[in-house]
């Protein structure tokens, strides 16, 4: 290359022209790679830089003039081959060298790429790079990563890097996704930022307001494929009461316009969630959860799975959990799912299965009575089918790391309930040690809608109030002996006649249970 090319190349590569098909290249002996992963040759047209970061090589992409597709696992080795004490123009041409088989580039390229058209780059490049982690930490915007887990040009450790470095980031790990994840035709960015909390349609988030229903594919993804296997094994079965006081299979005692609150027992590491929310959306509507605020204020520093549960929640309504959002929800007529036993519940000691642990105060039904809300409370039963807890909150704080953990996990959370006394104001969270058990069946009972509409001296009558909560409470736990009861008379409680059935029958059949 002339000196005057090279000038040109410095105020924006000039114009270029793409070289001849035929000749092959010979002054550095650059060379393509061939990608048949499409069932055709496809090279793509860029230009390959490599890159110095925290003393290794690195492979890169910007905007030039070389032949170049993706490097297979056996190149990598190359890179990792490179040695930190070699200079720049070293270490290009033993990473050139390691390239193993490739074909041979058009005639013109090495004309084109010279070496020290190459090392101006490097130098170019490694400046920008400095300038630019310089000014990382003064970014206060708003910033969503997604991480390709087959990029083989991109390091993606750089992601928990700057996970680690911005002061407003989220990140998402697509394992197998490639570089061009934006273009892939299964990719709905949509579904990502409604995940990570990050949809809004004003200056400011709203996480009432600015809620989108999910879609049928986004329903179909979650239900059909990320928890099909899971509700599979569940095998639910979900019964509801009428008004006469009789129990039905299916929904159909559930009311159908809101506002509705639905209250319930939170069972063991809320396994039911994901099965409640389906049958809900499925039937009637979909339901907003309130929930911890550790599913949204959490900072837990690592890149999460494409759709993790914390997503899947977001992206279906749920909300922190507080007097505010409890009432503007409310106010939009919408179907809300509230554990007044919160985390002390899903997350119970050894011996504590089916036992609620609510507050003393009514925390939801003045609120309630405002609105005219429909209370519906329900039972679910089967997580001792599922699990046992050998290590619990108790046997772990005995530990000094654990319980150093999860003092120090609780102590960068938001407080929950920190006014309640006792034990249900106890809301740390932490994992309890699970041993699984060969799999039952769960099982729903919604009760007789509670209907507040009308009711105005809830409002100023605190007794009433109180014995409206202790009535919901201990209808609850009414539905809850009745389901354990009844789950004795069904055949089908135990996986192996439901794998039986489901083999004649096909896998989408419905499997019966007990007479309600």
């Amino acid at each position: 290359m002339e000196a005057g090319d090279l000038e040109a190349g410095r105020a924006g590569y000039g114009r270029r022209r793409r070289p001849a098909l035929g000749r092959s290249a010979s002054t550095m002996e650059v060379r393509g790679i061939d990608d048949d992963r499409a069932g055709v040759s496809s090279q793509v047209w860029v230009a390959c830089m490599m890159v110095k970061v925290d003393g290794d090589i690195q492979l890169d992409l910007i905007d030039g003039t070389i032949y170049l597709s993706f490097m297979e696992k056996k190149d990598k080795k190359s890179m990792a081959s490179i040695q930190n004490d070699l200079s720049l123009q070293e270490a290009l041409q033993k990473f050139l060298d390691g390239f193993n088989p490739m074909q041979t580039l058009p005639y013109g390229t090495g004309d084109i790429m010279r070496m020290d058209n190459i090392v101006w780059k490097l130098k170019l490049l490694k400046s920008g790079a400095a300038y630019a982690n310089s000014r990382l930490h003064a970014v206060q915007a708003e910033v969503l990563l997604l991480a390709s887990g087959n990029e083989n040009l991109s390091p993606t450790g750089e992601a928990n890097r700057l996970l680690k470095t911005l002061n407003n980031c989220k990140a998402r790990y697509f394992r197998n996704r490639g570089h061009t994840l934006l273009m892939e035709h299964d990719f709905n960015l949509l579904t990502v930022i409604k995940g990570v909390n990050m949809y809004r349609r004003g200056r400011k988030r709203d996480v009432v307001t600015d809620f989108l229903p999910p879609t049928l594919s986004e329903f179909k993804k979650t239900f059909g494929e990320d928890f099909k296997q899971f509700n599979q094994l569940l095998s639910p079965v979900m019964l509801s009461t009428l008004e006469t006081g009789k129990i039905v299979r299916g929904l159909i005692g559930v009311p159908d316009k809101g506002p509705v609150l639905f209250v319930g027992y939170h069972q063991l590491m809320a396994m039911e969630l994901s099965t409640l929310l389906e049958g809900l959306f499925r039937e009637k509507k979909a339901v907003r959860g309130l929930a911890h605020k550790v599913f949204f204020e959490g900072n837990f520093g690592t890149l999460h799975e494409e759709l993790s549960l914390f997503d899947a929640l977001c992206m279906y309504g749920a909300v922190p959990i507080n007097p505010t959002n409890m009432y503007k929800l409310f106010q939009r007529n919408e179907f809300v799912l509230l554990y007044p036993g919160g985390v002390r519940e899903a997350l119970h000691r050894k011996g504590e299965s089916y036992q609620c642990f609510w507050p003393n105060k009514p925390e939801f039904v003045r609120m309630a009575a405002r609105f005219g809300v429909t209370i519906v409370p329900f039972g679910c039963v089967g997580e001792d089918d599922f699990f046992e807890v050998v290590v619990d909150y108790n046997d772990q704080k005995n530990i000094p790391y654990l319980r150093d953990w999860i003092t120090s996990f609780n102590e960068d959370l938001p407080s929950v309930r920190d006014t309640v006394i006792g034990e249900n104001g106890n809301q740390d969270v932490h994992l309890p040690v699970l041993l699984p058990k060969v799999p039952g069946r769960l099982y729903f009972l919604f009760g007789k809608p509670i209907v507040t509409k009308g009711m105005d001296n809830l409002l100023s009558d605190s007794k009433q109030a109180n014995d409206l909560y202790l009535h919901t409470k201990l209808e609850v736990e009414n539905l809850i002996s009745y389901l354990k009861r009844k789950r004795e008379e069904d055949p089908y409680r135990s996986i192996t006649p439901r794998i039986l059935y489901q083999a004649i029958w096909g896998a989408s059949a419905q499997v019966p249970t007990f007479e309600p």
